[in-house]
């Protein structure tokens, strides 16, 4: 088997670079050990930036998204019992966010790679790089229980912290930063209207809560609880208890109850590898960079790295010029570490730490009461949730993130 590109993983990087190469004429080949029913039905948090958004209506996918999604123009903060909205469409000139889960953005994308005629082999084992660092990388893997073999002029691992990709780079090669939080997510989703018209984060001294919406009849909340805990000690009445009580507002407002159809806990890390290129091997999406989930960064980070990618890969094979693809590296990380920052802001601001001093904690509360109180900080927090914009300097031929 041979293509231009090779992708590893069918998750929302390695389908949209799929894509936007198919839309530049450029063959590629998906390589996914999940089968497509698993992929499609997997739950996933889906708060998309203006720019996601953008690229998915201009590119032929948005008309579920639009249909089926919900624009939020802002978000609320509450502490103290009251809460404090973020009117991101008014400070950011117009942009806002899309709630449109993970899961149903994959099922656009699978839907219109096979529309396409595009390659996508699902289940398959047994992964290995090889090459990476000539001019032909290969690819073995076994499919329908036969060991095959593909060659191609790039790889890019869009296949997770876990995937093959970026464990074929030696070690002595790869530079990682890590940093785990103190904190876990309990993470619901019940059956039950939706609580808000907008996503409420709320900070309590018993720790943060979320509350957020899926679609009309199924939403999504989350707690904070000790990373190390087991979800077999929650049960359903001590979670509504412990929700009730973080979300309370000095104005009578009460949460609604539901049936809770799923639970889990989740802890909290950064992760950054910035070897996102090496030899014919790139990263994309979570293969290269984590994000703690209060900023709403990661499926948006995956989309703006394969966004680049796709760009940098175009003018290679379409004007032979390697400079943007070069700098593919450069271009992304700085755009990684910036939601990295807004990501490590919100998680400190909005959680209870209980290792911090009396000090610390009354700078936490300050905190929360400069950006729900100051024009100029308010607008920090929207132009970041929104998503920082993508343009493309032509004159030095190469996509800036402003």
């Amino acid at each position: 088997m041979k293509t231009q590109v090779c992708i590893i993983g069918a998750g929302p990087a390695g389908l949209m670079l799929s894509h936007l190469l198919h839309l530049q004429g450029i063959d590629s080949i998906v390589l996914e050990n999940r089968s497509r029913a698993d992929i499609e039905s997997t739950i996933r948090a889906g708060v998309l930036e203006q720019g996601t958004v953008d690229l998915l209506n201009e590119t032929g996918l948005g008309d579920r998204m639009i249909a089926e999604g919900k624009e939020h123009e802002g978000i609320y903060l509450q502490f103290s019992g009251q809460r404090h909205r973020i009117n991101m469409k008014e400070l950011t000139n117009g942009k806002s966010i899309m709630l449109y889960p993970q899961h149903e953005v994959i099922r656009d994308l699978v839907a219109k790679r096979l529309e396409n005629k595009g390659d996508i082999l699902f289940n398959v084992s047994e992964v290995n790089l090889y090459d990476i660092t000539s001019f032909t990388p290969k690819i073995t893997f076994e499919y329908e229980g036969e060991l095959q073999e593909l060659s191609c002029d790039y790889i890019v691992g869009c296949d997770g912290f876990h995937g093959p990709s970026r464990k074929a780079i030696p070690d002595n090669e790869c530079k990682e930063v890590q940093h785990v939080y103190p904190f876990g997510w309990l993470g619901i989703l019940a059956e039950t209207q939706p609580v808000s018209p907008e996503l409420v984060y709320a900070y309590h001294e018993k720790g943060f809560a979320l509350l957020s919406t899926r679609t009309s009849n199924v939403q999504r909340h989350y707690i904070q609880v000790d990373p190390n805990d087991k979800i077999e000690n929650w049960s359903d009445d001590r979670i509504w208890s412990e929700l009730h009580e973080r979300v309370r507002t000095n104005d009578g407002w009460t949460l609604n109850e539901g049936p809770i159809i799923q639970k889990n806990i989740v802890s909290m890390r950064s992760f950054v590898c910035e070897t996102m290129r090496y030899g014919n091997l790139f990263l994309a999406g979570d293969s290269a960079h984590i994000v703690p989930p209060a900023g709403a960064k990661g499926l948006n980070l995956a989309v703006a790295d394969v966004q680049v990618l796709a760009k940098g890969l175009a003018e290679l094979y379409q004007n032979g010029n390697e400079e943007l693809l070069n700098c593919y590296p450069e271009i992304c990380l700085r755009r990684v570490w910036k939601a990295q920052r807004f990501s490590n802001w919100m998680t400190n601001m909005l959680h209870r730490n209980q290792n911090y001093s009396q000090f610390e904690h009354g700078i936490q509360l300050a905190e929360l009461d400069n950006v729900t109180s100051s024009q100029h900080h308010s607008a920090s927090l929207a132009e970041n949730y929104v998503g920082l914009p993508l343009s493309f300097d032509t004159n030095n031929h190469k996509l800036v993130y402003q």
